[in-house]
């Protein structure tokens, strides 16, 4: 077993063509993304778009945007928007993907990419055609730690991976009315939170041969609780845990033959790891040494995508489509299994 944690590679957040960015729905997450964006890289965003023009307004001066619509069509018909991140709810990102790529648009999609396999599908089988940029926003995939987490398996560091643990859970009051809680939006548990643990299950161990689900359902019919075991080829397994009644720790773990990487909680913005060996024994640490904490970091996917695009792909090679649909496909069948 090695000791050492290895370096990220890939660090500079300045090393990529620049491109320019519209926002479709400017809420929250888009308020941070923007954010990290313009304090930690030279992408430029140059317009965004909303149902609402006095939002887009208000928006677009917070962060000095040059051009802000009431619609999102004017945004993705925008001659001089290169990409489009879409921020809305999941709910919503399969219609708006599909009308930024028939405008020619590159695509950063807010996670899950959609509400289910066959809508992921959809949204890839159109960015295929045209032959555009397409990439979930899974931004843990493209921070520092995930690359160190990257090479200690690419190393074999661990031997035989066996187990993997990652869980997010949340407390959210039930309320009818909240998007969260509704089956026309696609609310629930699985999609909102547990994306992530399905999503890092598949970044260590690939697509599952079986998944068994078992939870509970709030008063809406929407999953509130989920447990998931997911069984690969070779005998590993993941045991993934998402619910929005309880708060837990967020942490995760890589378990194989000869040691393990502790992930702490939250696991998805991490900034420290911890390598252990077979006897339960520390042997290395590894601390964020760039003060990008939470979501400062959202920025490395958009730099991730800019220098993809340069090098002319139209997929990420570290979170492609096709596993993209898989996860989708896990989050289906657990939502199946729950009712």
């Amino acid at each position: 077993m090695t000791t050492t944690l290895p370096r990220p590679r890939d660090t500079d957040l300045h090393d990529s063509p620049i491109l320019r960015w519209g926002i479709i729905a400017p809420g929250r997450i888009a308020t941070d993304w923007a954010d990290s964006v313009l304090r930690h890289t030279s992408q430029r965003i140059v317009a965004v778009g909303s149902r609402s023009a006095e939002r887009a307004q208000a928006f677009a001066a917070r962060h000095g945007i040059e051009r802000a619509y009431g619609s999102y069509d004017e945004l993705v018909h925008d001659a001089e928007v290169d990409v489009v991140y879409i921020a809305s709810p999941h709910s919503e990102h399969e219609a708006q993907a599909l009308l930024a790529i028939a405008a020619g648009k590159h695509v950063l999609i807010e996670k899950p990419i959609a509400t289910t396999a066959a809508s992921a599908q959809r949204i890839v089988d159109a960015a295929r055609a045209a032959g555009v940029f397409a990439m979930e926003a899974m931004w843990t995939r493209y921070r520092p730690q995930s690359d160190v987490v990257r090479q200690v398996l690419e190393r074999g560091d661990l031997g035989e991976v066996r187990v993997v643990t990652a869980a997010f859970n949340g407390l959210a009051e039930f309320d009818a009315s909240s998007r969260l809680w509704d089956p026309a939006l696609a609310g629930g548990a699985l999609l909102d939170l547990g994306v992530y643990p399905a999503s890092y299950g598949s970044f260590v161990l690939g697509s599952p041969t079986r998944v068994l689900a078992s939870g509970d359902l709030a008063p809406s019919g929407v999953d509130r609780q989920a447990a998931m075991i997911l069984e690969h080829a070779g005998g590993a397994q993941a045991v993934l845990t998402t619910g929005l009644n309880a708060r837990t720790p967020e942490a995760a773990m890589i378990a194989g033959s000869e040691g393990r990487l502790e992930i702490p909680s939250p696991f998805w913005f991490a900034d420290d790891l911890r390598l252990v060996d077979s006897d339960g024994q520390v042997v290395d640490t590894w601390h964020d040494p760039f003060g990008r904490t939470a979501r400062e970091s959202l920025c490395c996917q958009a730099v991730a995508l800019a220098r993809y695009v340069g090098e002319g792909r139209t997929e990420s090679p570290l979170h492609t489509l096709d596993e993209t649909v898989a996860v989708m496909a896990t989050l289906d069948e657990a939502r199946y299994q729950l009712g």
